[in-house]
């Protein structure tokens, strides 16, 4: 079951929160959303009072987001791994850390850089926290192999649906080029082997399910942060 909140500080307070665990020297993966924006806005202050660190975006509105905030920036072959990595999610269970990204169609990217990183942190407000994974998962497809992947998907027991754009005619196209099928399989009680299923379907460039890569998760409020490590 989902909880209230959502506002715009409750947002900030947890990107920001995040962001101060970022030290000199540090290659830090930025991730994208809303709430990962108030963390790159955080990091782009400390980096004009002096702060030394590299930035590796996870999409082009969040290397457009670095640049803005004068952060400089780099792709990830050009760094040796990274250390941290901040990211929001769509939705999360704070005890396990296991959350569903994807709404912003920026996956594929977001979890390579995390899979790069020694550390992930998400980022949250109280809405995206859920007992259990319900949210439909974001699948980015090759366009040739969507019939096949849909199939795949009904063969799992979701309901697939191509994501359609809202300021275009057409279905959304991610940065790499590809489709979207968002996925809706309804409560997730097993995301491990939803995740492990769902990566060997062909044509799967990658999913929404981030099973095992969060470090931490910080959930701003309109009263504070709270933090849990895993």
């Amino acid at each position: 079951m989902k909880s209230t909140g959502g506002s715009d500080a409750a947002k900030r307070r947890a990107g920001e929160a995040a962001a101060e665990q970022v030290t000199d020297g540090m290659a830090v993966g930025l991730g994208t959303g809303s709430t990962a924006a108030h963390a790159i806005d955080a990091l782009g202050r400390a980096v004009d009072a002096g702060l030394d660190i590299v930035g590796v975006p996870t999409s082009f509105a969040s290397r457009q987001c670095a640049i803005d905030r004068g952060i400089p920036i780099a792709d990830l072959d050009e760094v040796d791994g990274l250390d941290i990595a901040i990211d929001g999610a769509d939705q999360i269970v704070a005890e396990s850390g296991d959350c569903i990204k994807g709404g912003g169609a920026a996956h594929t990217r977001e979890k390579i850089v995390a899979a790069a990183s020694e550390e992930l942190l998400i980022v949250v407000d109280p809405t995206k926290v859920a007992e259990t994974l319900d949210h439909t998962v974001a699948i980015e497809v090759i366009p040739a192999a969507r019939t096949g992947v849909e199939a795949a998907v009904e063969g799992l027991d979701g309901t697939p649906t191509l994501r359609q754009a809202s300021d275009k005619d057409g279905p959304v196209i991610t940065d790499n080029g590809n489709l979207v099928v968002d996925a809706d399989f309804g409560s997730i009680d097993d995301s491990a082997g939803l995740a492990a299923s769902l990566s060997q379907v062909p044509g799967v460039v990658e999913h929404g399910l981030f099973v095992d890569y969060t470090s931490a998760v910080y959930i701003g409020s309109e009263d504070g942060v709270s933090e849990t490590r895993y």
